[in-house]
């Protein structure tokens, strides 16, 4: 029975003498016309807008002359400035407020829930306006230790603060929230059992675990700070888009202006879209087994792929 089985192939197995070897099979790729026909489509279309543009009464020389304006840029900055300070007050309230609703305490928690749906209830263009005209009801700022009108306390900088840093900060306490509840109970379980108080495993356990779920929609929220930061326009804040208004009414170019501060908030947003980028790639280690390219590998290894294919070539 050994023999039998350590015998190579039988007649069966070898191909018959003259027998043709078997074809290769000929993959022949399915055409796609629908791809074809929605590119040439799409590509008219833009065509199309671009000659309309081109053809429509617009001075377009005014656009890279006022990109540059020294009123624009100091627009520029106050638009950065007001959109950290509203996203950095929006962040702090927005943690605090999301631990006030978690915790078991009803009283803290259905303060957060009535701040929460207060808040993302109301309309943020709302909200500026009834800061902004809050001395219509409290002509006189009376704290105790500090007594001043009001019309002096709430500047348009101040306005403007409190009225897209408190309305971020309802929104920052649902992406808050959602992070913490992602972290296992039984981490927080287990630093308890080691003895750490709830601050702490707050603080040391659940938010940096916590952050890989915080971070996406935070840096989206911010990006969206820099476009919303446009409305302060109503509380007399001077930002990019005011800048933009006043050299219109005095040049009379108020599609050109309204170009230049389209580009900037395209710049501001596309720069601050990279760094959101970044930090989401260094919250990620840990969570996967390997890091997405970032856009500099991805142009390298293009650059290596296409000098590899010519040199075969």
């Amino acid at each position: 029975m050994t023999d039998k089985l350590d015998k190579g192939p039988g007649p069966a197995d070898t191909p018959p003498a003259g027998a043709l070897p078997p074809e290769a099979i000929r993959a022949i790729p399915v055409r796609h016309y629908g791809r074809w026909i929605s590119a040439v489509v799409v590509i008219g279309l833009v065509v199309a807008l671009i000659i309309a543009f081109s053809q429509g009464n617009v001075r377009w020389a005014t656009v890279p002359e006022k990109l540059f304006d020294p009123s624009i840029l100091r627009g520029v900055v106050n638009t950065i400035w007001i959109s950290v300070t509203a996203m950095a007050l929006g962040l702090a309230l927005g943690v605090l407020f999301a631990v006030m609703r978690l915790s078991k305490n009803p009283v803290t928690s259905t303060i957060a829930w009535f701040y929460i749906w207060l808040f993302r209830g109301t309309p943020v263009y709302v909200q500026l306006l009834i800061w902004f005209n809050l001395a219509l009801i409290f002509p006189i700022l009376n704290l105790g230790f500090y007594k001043d009108e009001m019309t002096q306390v709430m500047t348009p900088f101040l306005a403007a603060l409190l009225g897209l840093g408190l309305n971020e900060g309802a929104y920052m306490a649902e992406i808050v929230r959602a992070g913490i509840q992602s972290v296992d109970e039984g981490q927080t379980e287990a630093s308890h059992a080691l003895g750490m108080t709830r601050t702490q495993t707050m603080r040391r356990v659940v938010l940096p675990q916590a952050m890989r779920v915080i971070v996406p929609p935070t840096g989206n929220e911010f990006i969206n700070m820099l476009k919303t930061s446009s409305l302060v326009v109503a509380v007399q804040y001077f930002d990019l888009l005011r800048a933009a208004q006043d050299i219109a009414s005095t040049s009379f170019a108020v599609m050109e202006m309204f170009f230049v501060a389209s580009i900037w908030y395209l710049a501001l947003t596309s720069v601050f879209s990279v760094g959101q980028y970044y930090l989401e790639r260094r919250y990620a280690r840990g969570a996967l087994r390997t890091l997405p390219p970032t856009p500099l590998q991805k142009i390298k290894a293009k650059l290596s792929s296409f000098s590899n294919s010519k040199a075969v070539a």
